[in-house]
């Protein structure tokens, strides 16, 4: 990648920290050109930019987590599979007519299993993501995904999907089509399979759209992914009429990874790379695949009875509230 498109994908908190990395590489070069030892000069601004770029993905608030989880470069559903899987079969349409790029799936197997793999898919640039709508899968895309499940559960595979959407598509022709009524059908169907059911955000989850595709026995996000009941920028327009306060809206809404896991609704958290999964894919790749792997060996364990009465109260468990006292008039 060129040194401009890079500067055009970076964040607005990792600004100091390659601005540090380049004058390292700067004072190396020099260096190197007129034959100068700086290795002590080097080591000193080496280990501060190791302290800056712990110090700054360590105290992340959840706007900077949003925007890692929406980096263009972050790993998508079809990497991980290529990454992860001895081999890969992509299966495509939904039988009414249609085939959504923005929802893929298909067979797979992971060291010598056979699984069923589907996931939102993001394209890389503007082209591609016009290809893929933005991954905001269509109802024949989560009708295709509903397909490739039942096959799962008829030839007792387990179903391994991943969420990455800003949402279910919602222009006028989805609604016409039947959103609402095939993300529900999926929602009603997902509890009553009987094979095990892994769901993994590997970057942004987003409305009914992340959970068509979300019920299982066991949810497991990226440190740096998100899940969210609407996108902050459109809470904040709704709440206060202003997109700007999106950072605000964020905080409120909990929707880090380990927001989840402290209310109870991630089971498992998956560390990322220094810097978010795009850093390094194959280490997130790895990180993932080892976890599908030791969950499926204990969801092995249970029969199909006990995995939809597992399921159904996992789901039962979500939504505590608290009460407040309120003070007693005089």
């Amino acid at each position: 990648m060129c040194a401009a498109s890079r500067k055009n994908q970076l964040l607005d908190f990792e600004k100091p920290l390659v601005d540090l990395e380049e004058r390292i590489e700067r004072i190396r070069q020099l260096a190197t050109e007129n034959g100068v030892d700086v290795t002590d000069q080097l080591q000193h601004l080496e280990a501060r930019a190791a302290q800056l770029r712990e110090e700054v993905y360590s105290s992340l608030s959840s706007v900077q987590r949003l925007q890692i989880a929406r980096h263009p470069r972050r790993p998508s559903t079809l990497d991980y599979i290529q990454a992860m899987s001895d081999e890969w079969f992509e299966l495509h349409g939904d039988r009414r007519g249609g085939d959504d790029p923005a929802l893929v799936g298909g067979l797979a197997t992971l060291d010598g299993r056979s699984v069923v793999i589907l996931g939102h898919q993001k394209g890389r640039d503007t082209k591609d993501n016009v290809l893929r709508n933005f991954g905001m899968a269509s109802p024949g895309g989560y009708r295709k995904a509903l397909r490739l499940m039942e096959h799962a559960n008829r030839f007792r595979m387990p179903i391994v999907t991943f969420i990455d959407t800003p949402g279910a598509w919602a222009g006028v022709e989805a609604e016409q089509l039947g959103q609402g009524e095939a993300i529900a059908y999926n929602l009603q169907q997902m509890f009553r399979f009987e094979v095990p059911i892994l769901c993994t955000v590997i970057g942004e989850g987003g409305s009914g759209g992340a959970l068509g595709i979300g019920v299982g026995d066991c949810l497991m996000m990226f440190e740096h992914s998100v899940y969210t009941v609407a996108s902050p920028e459109a809470c904040a327009s709704i709440l206060w009429r202003d997109a700007a306060k999106a950072g605000q809206a964020a905080a409120a809404l909990k929707i880090t990874s380990w927001d989840l896991k402290e209310l109870g609704i991630l089971d498992r958290l998956l560390p990322e790379p220094l810097g978010g999964a795009h850093k390094n894919p194959l280490e997130a790749a790895r990180t993932l695949k080892q976890a599908i792997l030791e969950n499926l060996s204990e969801l092995d364990r249970l029969s199909p009875a006990e995995l939809r009465e597992r399921r159904y109260q996992k789901f039962r468990r979500i939504g505590a509230f608290t009460e407040v006292p309120v003070a007693a008039e005089g």
